[in-house]
């Protein structure tokens, strides 16, 4: 076996002039004598979101059906085509703070003890952009949460932890990527305890952007449905604490998941729109089965992207079939419920994909009627039953960036 692992570092290359650096990724192997005995536990997750600010609640709401979806009041949206989002509409700012040291103070209000020698690995898309809407206003606001580097330093402190820590923006696949760089660490005995968190907000700098590019739906968005018309954005945080099997049963830490193998490619396609089939998350997919030392057929249901967006959800059935051929393998999407989370998506779909499997319950796809031709049969409004101990989860996002992380059935949740 041969395991993959990400090494994520700040660099400055030779062709970069002016002192511009940035974040590389380099891909590298290692063999199944170095990474085979150490299992990834998910041994603590927790969720805030618009529908629901813990993930019990959050559960049994998309259970039932429920939306967060919602007439947008945090700023004008008079001039867009859409004026929907699912907001956490209570959300505050102390002084000049951006509004995710709230969202971050919400979230490690239930975040269990975390180890003050833990690795570190955040994911965001934007970090504390609400200020530099503010700064342009010519309101105080603190630059520094501006910066993606901020968002480490922030949880860090709140936090009080001393080991290393990095973020991780690799658009709407950043969370999903930081599972796998958390899992890869403790996979290769590079560390044995990593808390990933994840976390993005709603504002008009963002809205407007997505609306630029003519991806909002006007209406909640309806992901897999042959109706549907573009995403819904939506604001959350997630925080997944990682430790390898031997601490966490020394520790004697819960048993929430394994995370058992992770992929991640790209489609070297378009700066937004995603190759038409699906090449880079098929690469991505196949990179995890084989880390995980599975085949297809082990997986018993997927917790897909599934923005709402008309070449995303295409996209995706055509990877699902090329991979799964006949099966009618369960497939769902969380967006319709909670809006599309952005550098949040892949940590809270790592929690809910963990729930779903400790329940043995697909959740329903909230927003779905009138399923896509390829779509039917594998995806529904309603829950159903299942039997499995292996759920794949799939983030894309722009520029051909996919993630794809493999989890198994724990013993607690």
């Amino acid at each position: 076996m041969t395991c993959f692992s990400l090494n994520v570092k700040p660099t400055f290359p030779p062709f970069l002039k002016g002192g511009v650096g940035g974040i590389f990724v380099e891909l590298w192997t290692m063999a199944e004598g170095e990474c085979s005995s150490k299992k990834v536990w998910v041994t603590d997750a927790v969720t805030v979101t618009a529908l629901a600010h813990d993930l019990e609640r959050l559960w049994h709401r998309i259970m039932s059906g429920e939306t967060s979806i919602k007439p947008v009041r945090r700023f004008p949206v008079e001039k867009y085509t859409c004026r929907i989002a699912a907001l956490m509409e209570d959300l505050t700012r102390s002084g000049g703070q951006s509004l995710i040291h709230d969202l971050f103070d919400r979230l490690f209000s239930k975040t269990g003890p975390v180890p003050s020698d833990a690795f570190l690995v955040t994911a965001t898309t934007k970090a504390g952009i609400d200020n530099l809407e503010r700064l342009r206003q010519e309101i105080p606001a603190d630059l520094n949460d501006i910066l993606l580097a901020s968002v480490p330093d922030i949880a860090s402190k709140k936090l009080g932890l001393e080991g290393r820590a990095i973020n991780i923006s690799a658009a709407c696949a950043s969370s999903a990527i930081a599972v796998a760089r958390g899992a890869a660490l403790i996979a290769t005995g590079r560390a044995d305890a990593v808390l990933v968190c994840c976390l993005d907000v709603v504002t008009e700098f963002v809205f407007s952007g997505f609306s630029s590019l003519g991806a909002l739906s006007p209406v909640p968005c309806m992901p897999f449905d042959r109706e549907r018309s573009g995403l819904s954005l939506g604001e959350g945080a997630a925080a997944l604490m990682l430790m390898s099997r031997e601490r966490a049963e020394r520790e004697g830490m819960p048993h929430l998941g394994t995370v058992s193998g992770w992929g991640i490619a790209g489609d070297a396609h378009h700066i937004t729109a995603p190759a038409r089939d699906g090449r880079g998350l098929i690469k991505a997919i196949r990179l995890a089965l084989h880390s995980a030392m599975l085949k297809e057929e082990d997986i018993s249901v997927i917790s897909a992207h599934g923005t709402g967006t008309v070449y995303n959800d295409l996209m995706e059935l055509t990877v699902f079939r090329h991979l799964f051929g006949h099966r009618r393998l369960p497939v769902y999407s969380v967006k319709g419920a909670i809006g599309h989370t952005m550098g949040a998506a892949g940590g809270i779909e790592v929690a809910l994909g963990l729930k779903t499997l400790y329940e043995q319950v697909v959740p329903p796809t909230v927003g779905l009627s009138n399923p896509e031709d390829n779509a039917t049969g594998l995806v529904s409004p309603l829950a159903r039953e299942m039997t499995g101990d292996y759920l794949l989860t799939t983030n894309s996002g722009f520029g051909g960036t996919n993630a794809a992380i493999i989890l198994k059935k724990g013993e607690k949740m």
